[in-house]
């Protein structure tokens, strides 16, 4: 079992316990699940109404969100993926806290179209608890959600769209 410093001494099945609950009460999130079982939690998992999730209408009926933390030993903080997949357009868009790319920092935003990244960008590490983490990144998916400009069938995120 491993504790967090400052993290309200959570384990990564506890969070994950809380993201769940967190998630059930957002609304447009359905059917939120543990993947891959409630016993051996490493995602959380929910169906999404788009236009209900973002108050607004958007181009797609259904999405998914696929929410992991977990604490690699020898960083003193959390590394998270946060991400919206559109399985209809093949898209994912998410916020990710870890070391797969150190030239943009410890965090950064990604777009992948047809399972291939097309734009990253750096953003801002928030140092504050993971569910304070969750909220922010929520509210700026939306923003970046809308922010994505379509041509020829190909998508892209314009710098500076947070």
């Amino acid at each position: 079992m491993i504790f967090l410093a400052g993290r309200d001494r959570y384990t990564q099945r506890t969070l994950l316990r809380a993201v769940h609950t967190r998630l059930r009460k957002q609304p447009g999130c359905e059917d939120v699940r543990y993947h891959p079982s409630r016993r051996r939690p490493r995602y959380v998992i929910a169906n999404v109404h788009p236009p209900t999730f973002r108050s607004a209408s958007y181009d797609v009926e259904s999405a998914r969100l696929e929410i992991r933390f977990w604490y690699p030993v020898g960083v003193d903080h959390e590394y998270y993926r946060i991400n919206w997949v559109e399985p209809t357009r093949n898209l994912m868009l998410g916020f990710h806290q870890d070391a797969d790319h150190p030239d943009l920092g410890p965090c950064h935003i990604q777009l992948n179209h047809e399972d291939a990244p097309v734009d990253r960008y750096e953003v801002a590490f928030l140092d504050a608890h993971p569910l304070a983490v969750l909220d922010h990144r929520l509210k700026q998916l939306a923003t970046a959600l809308e922010a994505i400009a379509w041509e020829s069938e190909t998508p892209s995120l314009p710098i500076g769209s947070l």
